[in-house]
């Protein structure tokens, strides 16, 4: 028995085939919602999930007859995706979403139906200016929260990160149901400024790709003192007057942005953050080890840290979506 699961964000769509739990092949592209929102049509998403799906099967040997299943998750199911889901409300757990899984057949991407997974909204009604802060949503991450949780054997309150383009600071209560997210513009943030703005030169146009964990917590420190403007722009100081090097500066950066993340965790009205929360990162390899730097420095975090393998994260988002439906009876 074999299972298609389908991962779309903003820029990419990544397709993995599983059998017996294991991925036995993948697939990418550079095809994502965005696309849609540009165009205001679907096409190039069909296409580009239609030929990924295709690429996956051929690099697994198998045809589309082997099919069982075919799960999808992300961006793919917001208005701009290839069919819109309703979040769900928090608290969701497992149940929660298992139960709003919806069925739809798109022939034009491939002849089975598939089965799309729902993101998660915050539990703000009547939102405003006052309250906005409170609100969030999410779509793709609860499966990577999930996979998470059963992978690890999560069995209490966590506070589960992870940063990408769009980071995610995840609460976890005690029966393993997600009760609230806070989003954070950090990755694309960081992008914008060490590519698209007068520091691209000071950079060198490159992130992180050796941690220094003393300009990583220096970059914090500025911020915290000047805010987030004025320490940017304190890089192409640091580069006109000095002889540091591109990845220390890159790593005061990154503590500069990531850094003023966690704000967002210690203060967030949605989180209601507790410093004896145990937090779990997740994340590519220097992002988690970013944050492990900030959070392992700040004395306000008294909980566990527990950085994820890897190897785990590699395929979490697919797993997490079979986890689910599994619980919905469809394995």
């Amino acid at each position: 028995m074999y299972i298609i699961t389908i991962d779309t964000g903003t820029t990419n769509t990544r397709i993995k085939v599983w059998k017996e739990n294991q991925v036995i092949a993948s697939s990418s592209i550079q095809v994502g919602v965005r696309d849609t929102a540009i165009t205001g049509s679907k096409q190039t998403l069909q296409q580009g999930v239609k030929t990924a799906i295709q690429q996956a099967l051929e690099n697994a040997n198998i045809t589309y007859n082997d099919i069982k299943l075919v799960l999808a998750s992300g961006m793919i199911t917001s208005n701009v995706g290839l069919y819109e889901v309703p979040h769900i409300t928090a608290p969701a757990g497992i149940e929660e979403l298992a139960q709003g899984m919806v069925k739809v057949d798109i022939p034009e991407v491939i002849e089975q139906p598939i089965w799309f997974v729902p993101g998660i909204k915050n539990n703000i009604k009547d939102i405003n200016i006052e309250n906005c802060e409170s609100m969030d949503i999410m779509r793709g991450e609860e499966v990577e929260a999930f996979g998470i949780i059963e992978k690890l054997g999560v069995k209490r309150p966590a506070l589960v990160i992870l940063p990408g383009s769009h980071s995610k600071f995840i609460r976890v209560d005690e029966q393993n149901k997600i009760t609230s997210c806070v989003t954070s513009l950090a990755g694309e943030l960081l992008s914008v400024i060490t590519k698209n703005t007068i520091l691209s030169n000071a950079l060198e146009g490159s992130f992180v790709n050796q941690i220094d964990a003393h300009f990583i917590l220096k970059g914090a420190q500025h911020a915290r003192k000047v805010g987030l403007n004025r320490s940017c722009f304190t890089v192409r100081i640091l580069d006109q007057f000095t002889s540091y090097s591109t990845q220390e500066k890159a790593n005061f950066l990154a503590g500069i942005i990531f850094g003023t993340d966690l704000l967002a965790i210690k203060n967030s009205s949605a989180l209601q953050m507790n410093s004896e929360l145990p937090v779990i990162i997740g994340g590519s390899r220097s992002l988690k080890r970013i944050f492990e730097v900030l959070i392992k420095s700040d004395h306000y975090f008294k909980g566990e840290v527990k950085v994820i393998d890897d190897e785990l994260m590699k395929d979490i988002a697919g797993f997490g979506a079979v986890t689910i439906a599994r619980k919905r009876g469809l394995l």
